[in-house]
């Protein structure tokens, strides 16, 4: 039931963040916004590993032994914030979280592929079905 509880308020906090991101870059600026959002975050981050004692492990060479693939994901990170910051004010939260769920879930069928060599059709299915359902909502919305 946890597990439940933690996975609704993280969905919660995303489409908050996503709308609080957007107001943001009205007022500001999308670049400096995505910088401000960083720069919390880092700072946040940075409290979190004092507060659980794990700082010992930045100086290990074991912790930097991953392929360098592996650490663009803040990269990956500032250009979804963009987009993010960006699209909230053109899309419904509605359509704009069902696009980055397709993002991610395809994102995933691929990143599955590259690691294992393995395609599973019923993903690919799945996900082409969420496809044909969003483009069936949009549809419908626009004959309204």
């Amino acid at each position: 039931m946890i597990y439940i509880i933690i996975a609704v308020l993280s969905g919660i906090t995303i489409v908050t963040s996503r709308s609080v991101n957007s107001i943001l870059a009205d007022k500001i600026g999308m670049y400096q916004s995505t910088f401000f959002n960083y720069v919390l975050g880092l700072i946040g981050s940075l409290l979190l590993l004092f507060i659980s004692g794990e700082t010992f492990k930045l100086f290990s060479a074991q912790s930097y032994s991953a392929p360098w693939l592996y650490y663009t994901g803040g990269l990956v990170g500032v250009i979804s914030v963009t987009l993010s910051s960006y699209l909230t004010s053109k899309v419904t939260s509605f359509y704009l979280t069902l696009l980055i769920f397709i993002g991610q879930l395809f994102t995933g069928i691929l990143i599955d592929y590259i690691a294992s060599g393995y395609l599973s059709i019923y993903q690919l299915i799945g996900g082409i079905l969420v496809i044909i359902g969003l483009g069936y909502n949009l549809f419908i919305d626009n004959i309204k």
